[in-house]
């Protein structure tokens, strides 16, 4: 009886074996678990703080910085900025303003444009990300001899970039340049396309910690003359600041996507003409100024001082300034005119997300 029984238990097991695990793995796709993904590995952009580069060879490439076209009759066909690290606007002659996008992987970009000729405080902040700097054209007397402290890329058609003659503009508001075949000259000219040291441009805060402070302001004006106004408008979907020309929202041309940034700094400075009484000497020295970030603004201070340093923030009291993630977007503007920052009756911020001085 135990004999059979014994029997009749290992003529189970044999066939509950043979049923579960006796298949064989033919190599079929199939029989393989569709659970497991190649793990990827994130590096940290050194501009914005994220970690969204994939490729560890381009970490400490240099970044590339563009002048951008900013007069009122060109800005309809602006594009690539949506995608810039970084966008300085300054001061320049004639009371406009114009821009440079500063760009970590710029062939990533399609397109940029439309590209402009060189100005001497444009060149100075591109020497302090250690980027090269590309431009077309330049005033004679104060860029061209400083453009010879950096490693620059004059631009121009059939050499990564392309003129296109769109709503009847001039050819100087229709060059525009092509990010891989930009990246791709530097290496075919043996440019210098390595960073000495991969630092941080500023103290950035854990990607999940929401940097806010007490002052509220969804809308940021920011007057750089009689003429020429950019309006940071805070939008609560994106946590991003949408920019105007006054009361018109900027669109990438080609995209139709609006340029939104997550951070905004409005620094202050001395802005005069240099001897020729044209062109503007905008000093990137030291100075005060806000920065604006999730629908709040802080005062804070600033410094650059010499080319090669970068440009630098601390709190009101002159502690390190804590800067959320993402891209940012930076004014230099002179002293005739205050910035004003307004903010919605109904804009609100907890207090367990505010950081940062109190004003």
């Amino acid at each position: 009886m135990y004999r059979k029984i014994l029997a009749i238990l290992l003529c189970g097991l044999m066939i509950f074996l043979v049923g579960c695990g006796g298949k064989k793995n033919t190599g079929d796709s199939s029989q393989v678990s569709t659970d497991s993904k190649p793990e990827v590995t994130y590096y940290t952009n050194n501009l914005t703080g994220e970690q969204n580069m994939t490729d560890k060879d381009k970490v400490d490439d240099r970044p590339v910085a563009v002048m951008v076209n900013n007069i009122s009759v060109a800005q309809k066909v602006q594009t690539g900025l949506t995608e810039a690290d970084i966008v300085y606007e300054t001061e320049v002659e004639g009371g406009i303003t114009r821009l440079m996008a500063v760009y970590k992987d710029i062939s990533k970009v399609e397109k940029i444009g439309t590209i402009r000729s060189a100005r001497y405080p444009y060149i100075d902040l591109a020497m302090g990300h250690g980027a090269i700097y590309v431009h077309h054209g330049q005033d004679k007397t104060y860029a061209k001899p400083h453009l010879r402290d950096t490693q620059a890329f004059a631009i121009g058609e059939n050499n990564a970039g392309v003129r296109i003659r769109n709503e009847g503009l001039a050819s100087e508001h229709t060059l525009y340049g092509y990010g891989e075949k930009i990246w791709n000259w530097f290496l075919k000219k043996d440019y210098d396309t390595k960073l000495k040291s991969v630092d941080n441009w500023q103290t950035f805060a854990d990607k999940d910690k929401k940097v806010a402070f007490t002052d509220l302001a969804d809308t940021v004006t920011v007057k750089f003359s009689n003429a020429y106004t950019s309006v940071f408008k805070y939008d609560a979907e994106s946590g991003k600041y949408i920019r105007f020309f006054r009361d018109t929202e900027r669109k990438d041309y080609y995209t139709g996507k609006s340029e939104l940034f997550k951070n905004v700094f409005v620094l202050e400075t001395s802005i005069t003409y240099y001897p020729d009484g044209k062109h503007k000497k905008v000093d990137l020295s030291s100075g005060s100024g806000y920065y604006c970030v999730n629908g709040t603004y802080t005062p804070i201070k600033w410094k650059k001082g010499s080319s090669s340093n970068g440009l630098k923030f601390t709190t009101a009291d002159g502690q390190p300034l804590e800067v959320s993630q993402g891209n940012s977007w930076v004014c230099f503007h002179g002293k005739t005119f205050d910035p004003k920052f307004e903010a919605n009756e109904k804009a609100e911020i907890k207090t367990d997300a505010v950081s940062g001085a109190k004003n």
